[in-house]
């Protein structure tokens, strides 16, 4: 059994940034930069291909790590985690005790405000329950994820037009094409604190992106989810933003989203 990391970065140095990961593994790295190469690179004795492309967007670089990837196993990572010492193995010995699982979903740790999920044991992942876990936590069996037909969205994310929503998309669609997923209490890595690529704060932009994306993942039950989301973070704008403005804003998300799925 083979694992393969699957890096998204942006103007890397590879062999700098790949070494301060603590691979145990083979992988593939997508850096988004300005000359379009291919090269591989050996980095702590495993095999790497690094991908310099001029495209940007982070789903558009997860799918072309994706396509590029041949190992049984791959494990979607981003820049700023550092594994633990015997991940790669704790990941393989997952997937084998785990002989139903498609994908699996790993901690890792992360700071408490960052935080959106701690598992603490193993049990199945819905399309409904699917939104909490980042790209990092994500492991799959790279053949039934390639036979599914199911690809990163390039509208949402770093890089891309709207500003995330990615992995919830990404772990919704692996579920509706019949996809099992199962959570881990196996803790894999740490993320190092650094300055989001995408937050930056409780702006305009941020609502009606959010009902972009609430659009594509809830369809004629988007507003109700709206609602929802609003009454949840009203105690979290300090002034950023008023309620009803934010509302209103994720409702011309939502109008948007429509129009994005059609041209789909």
């Amino acid at each position: 059994m083979r694992l393969q990391m699957l890096i998204s970065s942006l103007n890397a140095n590879p062999n700098k940034l790949i070494q301060g990961m603590k691979p145990e593994c083979e992988g593939v790295l997508v850096n988004q930069c300005e000359e379009e190469s291919e090269e591989e690179i050996q980095v702590n004795g495993y095999r790497f291909l690094v991908l310099n492309k001029k495209e940007r967007g982070v789903g558009r670089s997860r799918n072309a790590a994706l396509a590029a990837a041949d190992a049984e196993l791959i494990i979607f990572s981003d820049d700023d985690i550092v594994y633990d010492t015997g991940y790669a193995e704790a990941v393989m010995k997952a997937f084998r005790e785990n002989p139903k699982a498609d994908l699996l979903l790993f901690n890792v740790r992360v700071c408490e405000e960052r935080r959106t999920y701690w598992n603490k044991d193993c049990r199945r992942i819905r399309w409904y329950n699917c939104g909490r876990f980042p790209a990092y936590s994500i492991a799959a069996r790279r053949e039934a994820l390639v036979k599914s037909g199911v690809k990163y969205s390039e509208l949402f994310g770093g890089g891309a037009k709207y500003s995330n929503g990615e992995d919830s998309l990404f772990l919704r669609s692996c579920a509706g094409r019949g996809l099992k997923l199962y959570t881990t209490p196996v803790c894999i890595g740490e993320e190092i604190p650094r300055e989001s690529t995408w937050f930056h704060g409780y702006t305009e932009k941020f609502f009606f992106d959010r009902g972009v994306l609430f659009a594509f993942l809830y369809g004629n039950l988007a507003p109700v989810w709206a609602i929802r989301f609003v009454l949840t973070k009203r105690g979290m704008l300090q002034g950023e933003i008023r309620t009803k403005k934010a509302f209103q804003l994720i409702l011309a998300g939502i109008k948007e989203g429509k129009r994005e799925k059609r041209k789909a």
